[in-house]
């Protein structure tokens, strides 16, 4: 018995067999005319680029996950794509360099070099998005949240009533640094911290840096600050000495959820006023979409201004991105007492021309045909091949007959 494993793949990679890549298919088309529907054009960037233009204002994190080769042509680091947003907004930027807004949407595989609980261990998610370039304000955040919520309810179908959106502001931790005249380093350490909601760490930290009552305050306070829209008016409290700005933020997240409130009746709405995930990347507003049922968020977005300014074009930008795979699971989740069998048709390998002409004319209705190849042994049955109908002879022409179970 051989003991090699060259059938195994590396972990966090994996494949999709006949019917989960049927699924995930399926389901791409229908994001894609969702978002094609909304005026979002598809673009097809490459899996692999120079390492320059892949790591342009996404963090070292990004970096982090990117896997690296030298190009054998030109000598040059390349990467191989760990998230397909940064191309989009290249692509935008430099080869498009339209001055109206411009809306892209996108699908593709991503390589990463570790996993993370939010694609379940995976370190080649199927990613699918949408961006919007070229305005900053209520509507394109609006619209960008709006879109992503109608792409879990696509996906999510029957739960798409328990959906639930987390929604920050990256300026309030920014005024909050400015205030208290946080240096790079700081700022740094202090973000991991209320990412991480480590409220025992932000107190010694605080302890550490002597800051004075008020600013102490505010840094324990703002973990806490989180929950339904009442929480805004209780920051608006503990922030206002941060000056106009501050108040401009929580005025414009309120006035955000109102109207996502207004159009999405159902949705529930967390706002999280310390929420810091991609605190590095995001300029605005930033948010995650979840369901009950699952511990990690399934769709995450928000706001990247001048993400294009390094090839040529400084654009406001903001947009969503989410793990076609896991999408694909809640639709599977909800449709598999609702399966729909596609019948599959067996014909014959005969030479005859009427026989031909049919196969083309159910081929064309949709149907699934297929040929029986001729062969020395005996023609593997209807079942083998997973056939419940088959084409057969009769009276002079062909007909379809249903086969029993």
């Amino acid at each position: 018995m051989s003991d090699n494993h060259y059938w195994l793949l590396p972990e966090g990679i994996s494949e999709a067999l006949p019917d989960a890549a049927s699924q995930l298919e399926a389901l791409r088309r229908q994001l894609i005319d969702l978002y094609s529907g909304w005026g979002y054009q598809l673009v097809m960037p490459p899996l692999v680029e120079f390492i320059d233009s892949l790591s342009t204002g996404t963090g070292e994190e990004l970096d982090l996950q990117t896997f690296k080769l030298t190009d054998q042509a030109s000598g040059r680091l390349m990467g191989v794509r760990a998230d397909i947003t940064p191309q989009v907004a290249r692509i935008d930027a430099h080869r498009m360099r339209v001055e109206h807004p411009n809306r892209l949407c996108y699908s593709g595989p991503v390589l990463r070099t570790r996993s993370n609980h939010s694609n379940g261990g995976s370190r080649s998610p199927l990613q699918i998005g949408a961006e919007l370039f070229g305005h900053a304000g209520m509507d394109s955040d609006f619209e960008v949240i709006s879109l992503a919520i109608e792409t879990l309810q696509l996906s999510a179908r029957e739960n798409q009533h328990s959906i639930i959106l987390d929604v920050g502001h990256v300026g309030i931790f920014t005024e909050i640094s400015s205030a208290l005249d946080l240096d790079e380093a700081d700022q740094e350490y202090l973000s991991d911290m209320l990412e991480r909601k480590s409220i025992p760490d932000i107190s010694a930290w605080v302890q550490q840096k002597s800051l004075v009552a008020e600013h102490a305050n505010i840094l324990q306070k703002l973990p806490e600050l989180n929950g339904s829209k009442d929480v805004l008016k209780e920051a608006s409290e503990l922030l206002e000495s941060l000056g106009s700005k501050v108040k401009e933020i929580l005025s414009y997240l309120n006035d955000l959820v109102a109207r996502l409130e207004k159009s999405f009746p159902t949705l529930t709405i967390n706002i999280d006023c310390g929420e810091l995930r991609g605190y590095a990347y995001h300029t605005g507003v930033m948010f995650q979409l979840y369901l009950p049922t699952l511990q990690r968020e399934i769709i995450r977005g928000g706001r990247y201004d001048g993400i294009g300014q390094a090839f040529g074009n400084a654009r406001p930008a903001t947009g969503f991105s989410a793990d076609l795979r896991l999408l694909n699971s809640l639709t599977q989740e909800n449709e598999s007492e609702h399966k729909v069998v596609q019948n599959k048709i067996l014909a014959p390998s005969v030479a005859d021309e009427t026989l031909e002409v049919l196969i083309k004319a159910l081929r064309q209705q949709g149907e699934i045909v297929i040929r029986q190849l001729s062969h020395d042994a005996e023609p593997y049955s209807a079942t083998q091949l997973g056939c419940n109908q088959q084409l057969v002879a009769s009276d002079g022409s062909w007909v379809v007959e249903s086969l029993s179970v």
